[in-house]
């Protein structure tokens, strides 16, 4: 490790909590989103005009009365609130260690500024979390939310990884480099793309049929209704509006993106492996299996809850890999001569 970067465990150790308070309320997320419960809390940011949640019998009879279009379903409204009350602890967390980051620029250099984006980004991302609930699960908000959610995760981790990885690139590992990049893309419009299945209700619109779908290697499919990305405001998309042609298209598009991304990331494996990153090659060759069998056992098994929740992580877990081995691939600074 840098001898430089020994300084700095505090620092270092505040990020890695941050990452992994990021990664719970991720996580925390999918399992509100995938158990339906995105609207078990019609209001916001309170749940039924209480800062907790109606649990006790008046309390209940209370809300329902309140709120006539939604009856209180107490086993899912913690969940809905909790979420909240997790993702404002991230956001305090974020805004804690931009400060401090800020206040010592010497030590954080320049990810002082990557801090500053991903507090910017969180509060953007509350804004999500507004309009997930306001705007009645509208899928374009969904999918939003999900990436917004890994994108400040990823900028934790980069700033982690930074302060705890010291460069070992070199000229011949430019294109490395590059390809894992390229990965870093397609990693992250794939997640976009099982954001969008989630949100539209597709995840089975094959069935539990895997390679095929629905019995057919092609079913009849619907592209130009299935992404369409604004659709108005008022609608409520609980449950999805789209018909069963269009949900086989966001299915089928997201099976095909997944082989795309599979086919790329073994190239980057077998890359890094030649290049000498023996440990990142072998990392991201398991985090790639286990995000690819975690896909295909929701289809399989029919979307269980903590199997589904589990592929939420796996996405989040081959971005930090990705990140870790594109952090390790900067070159060193040259030395200033004296």
């Amino acid at each position: 490790m840098n001898h430089n970067l020994s300084s700095r465990p505090l620092l270092r150790n505040l990020a890695w909590f941050a990452v992994a308070f990021a990664l719970l309320v991720i996580v925390f997320g999918a399992f509100v989103r995938l158990s339906n419960a995105g609207l078990s809390c019609p209001d916001w940011p309170t749940c039924y005009g209480k800062l907790t949640w109606p649990k006790h019998d008046h309390e209940i009879e209370a809300a329902n009365a309140a709120f006539p279009e939604r009856a209180v379903e107490s086993h899912k409204a913690w969940r809905e609130q909790v979420h909240r009350f997790l993702a404002g602890g991230l956001i305090l967390t974020t805004f804690g260690l931009t400060v401090l980051a800020i206040r010592r620029r010497g030590e954080f250099g320049g990810l002082a500024g990557v801090l500053l984006g991903a507090s910017v980004l969180i509060v953007f991302q509350a804004l999500l979390g507004m309009w997930t609930v306001t705007w009645k699960l509208k899928p374009v908000v969904v999918m939003a939310h999900l990436l917004g959610g890994l994108s400040t995760f990823s900028l934790l981790a980069y700033v982690a990884l930074r302060l705890g990885l010291a460069p070992l690139g070199r000229i011949d590992t430019a294109a490395l480099r590059r390809i894992v990049i390229v990965g870093l893309v397609l990693v992250a419009l794939q997640i976009a793309l099982g954001g969008w299945t989630s949100a539209n209700y597709a995840a089975l619109a094959c069935g539990t049929d895997f390679p095929a779908c629905a019995g057919q290697w092609w079913p009849a499919t619907d592209f130009r209704e299935a992404f369409v990305l604004w659709r108005g405001i008022g609608v409520n998309y609980e449950g999805g509006v789209l018909d069963a042609d269009a949900r086989t298209a966001i299915q089928l598009s997201h099976r095909v993106g997944a082989l795309l991304v599979f086919g790329h990331l073994l190239g980057v494996v077998a890359a890094a492996w030649r290049r000498g990153f023996g440990r990142w090659a072998l990392a991201l060759f398991a985090a790639l299996l286990l995000q690819i069998a975690l896909g295909i056992s929701n289809v399989l098994l029919g979307l269980p809850l903590p199997v589904a929740t589990a592929h939420n992580a796996g996405a989040a877990l081959l971005l930090l890999v990705l990140i870790g081995l594109l952090v390790q691939l900067r070159r060193p600074a040259q030395a200033v001569p004296a």
